[in-house]
């Protein structure tokens, strides 16, 4: 009976069901019809979002769009940031507009995800939760983005695309660098970094887990 009825409003705990186990297969038409929407809302909130951020830091590292990936950014991001550029000015080099946009879209996810539940349960639980799933966006895309620099030293050194992924990388990694030394000429940061990463993620899935009681 308590099943019933947590599965009728938005928690987090029915957030996170549904998100995280939405690749199971189910025959319950509504559950199964749940899943495939939160999947989808995902996906593109994802997409959008984590254009946003990129932007965000290839604005901060002064890095050219006029390149294939900067002109798939600039397509995916210019109808949310420039409109909010005219009330959310940059701080130096911090282009705000972006990071806005991005916590907007996961915002408009996540109430699209309450509405779906009903729309019972407090509120605030939307914005604290849009707000971690932003978060959990910002450390997915770094560690693709670590990934595919550590792919790219290997297969392709020197090339274009490994010093665009490799200016996204810098702000982690210097630091690292400089603690970490390396090891009989291998560059061991970016396995740091990821490994750090890993941590990041699960302590921000603690602290999802602690708003689920």
């Amino acid at each position: 009976m308590g099943h019933k009825k947590a599965a009728g409003c938005f928690t987090p705990r029915w957030y996170f069901n549904v998100s995280q186990r939405y690749h199971q297969v189910s025959f319950e038409g509504d559950h199964l019809f749940t899943q495939i929407i939160s999947l989808v809302l995902d996906v593109i909130a994802s997409l959008m979002a984590g254009a946003c951020l990129v932007r965000l830091a290839m604005q901060w590292q002064r890095i050219p769009f006029n390149n294939p990936v900067g002109q798939f950014i600039f397509a995916v991001s210019d109808r949310w940031v420039l409109p909010l550029r005219r009330w959310v000015p940059a701080v130096g080099r911090l282009d705000t507009a972006s990071l806005v946009s991005a916590w907007l879209i996961k915002l408009a996810q996540f109430m699209l995800l309450w509405l779906l539940g009903g729309g019972q349960g407090a509120l605030l639980l939307v914005w604290l939760l849009s707000a971690i799933g932003l978060l959990q966006l910002a450390i997915s895309c770094l560690t693709g983005v670590v990934l595919l620099f550590a792919v790219l030293s290997w297969v392709q050194p020197g090339s274009a695309n490994l010093m665009f992924v490799d200016r996204l990388c810098q702000p982690w990694l210097a630091p690292i660098r400089r603690i970490v030394p390396s090891v009989g000429g291998l560059d061991l940061s970016s396995l740091v970094l990821l490994v750090l990463l890993q941590i990041a993620g699960m302590v921000v899935g603690t602290l999802q887990m602690g708003l689920m009681h």
